[in-house]
């Protein structure tokens, strides 16, 4: 107590605390994380990405044993001057000194794409067949046939 007779209050405690803003109780997850929706469009389009990957670098294991895929929102507003005006679904790095090999996916121009989770799969191993194919100097579809229905 101090000489005016009010006790100070002490400040929380240590560690995070979440508020209870406007009445409306803790905040927990809508969906628990063992249902399919907990995951989100973002999560379940990076294992996409990532199944159709290891499927493409397993059946060429030595010459895309250095490649990355790399998973971006959208593509950069500025295209190279050899690229048309259409929006991109993917782009090829070749390698450098410094880096390897990288394909580059777009998440938000193949997800609008796509009306179902099968649709979605399909387009990303056909963009992801289409880069590599530029890379490696092959077809398309002689990089991933069951993509492209032979």
């Amino acid at each position: 107590m101090d000489a005016t007779g009010i006790t100070p209050t002490s400040a929380p405690g240590p560690g995070p605390r979440r508020r209870d803003r406007r009445g409306r109780g803790r905040r927990w997850d809508l969906i628990p994380p063992h249902l399919p929706g907990h995951r989100t469009r973002r999560e379940r389009f990076d294992d996409t990405v990532t199944e159709a990957a290891a499927a493409l670098i397993e059946r060429f294991p030595r010459r895309l044993e250095h490649l990355r895929v790399v998973v971006e929102e959208v593509p950069p507003a500025d295209p190279a001057p050899w690229e048309d005006a259409s929006v991109l679904l993917g782009r090829t790095h070749p390698s450098t000194r410094e880096q390897p090999p990288r394909v580059i996916l777009y998440r938000l121009p193949i997800q609008t794409r796509c009306a179902n989770g099968t649709e979605l799969e399909l387009l990303v191993r056909q963009v992801l067949s289409e880069q590599v194919g530029s890379m490696l100097a092959i077809a398309a579809e002689d990089v991933d046939p069951e993509a492209w229905g032979e």
